[in-house]
């Protein structure tokens, strides 16, 4: 691969447009959660244990297929109870490509960064430009037909 093109990619920290974390406790209510995502024009929510434990993520996705299609009440189900337990996580400096690679391969659509045991933010497949998911569509592609040829 041209070393030109790798140097020009940037890695998940560069391409999140928000640095912050939100994040609620895992009592909180997933209506709560909502409220907390929709207030803070987020689509995801970090479940977290004081002192900054990660225990899960929540999704809208999450949020829909868990509560709302299942008919809980959304006031008395806890995040614990519907968030994704113990999310793979990336470091700051993973490329944009190979983070689109995981999530199209394990169909997530939210990573938490860590580094050092903090969570820095969370990368979403909206931070990806066209050209970084290109090269994850091509990558994938690339690991299946191994993958068919080898198995």
């Amino acid at each position: 691969m041209d070393e030109r093109i790798v140097m020009d990619e940037r890695t998940v920290f560069q391409s999140i447009s928000r640095k912050r974390v939100i994040s609620v406790s895992p009592t909180a209510s997933a209506r709560d959660a909502a409220r907390v995502m929709t207030g803070a024009h987020f689509t995801s929510v970090l479940v977290v244990e004081q002192p900054d434990i990660l225990l899960g993520i929540l999704t809208e996705r999450d949020l829909v297929a868990r509560v709302l299609a299942k008919g809980l009440d959304p006031d008395a189900t806890l995040a614990r109870d519907v968030m994704t337990a113990n999310p793979i996580c990336i470091p700051p400096e993973t490329l944009v490509s190979d983070a689109v690679v995981l999530m199209l391969e394990r169909g997530f659509r939210h990573l938490p960064l860590v580094s050092g045991g903090k969570v820095l933010g969370v990368f979403s497949a909206l931070d990806a430009l066209p050209r970084e998911v290109g090269a994850a569509f091509g990558q994938v592609e690339f690991n299946e037909q191994v993958n068919d040829a080898l198995g």
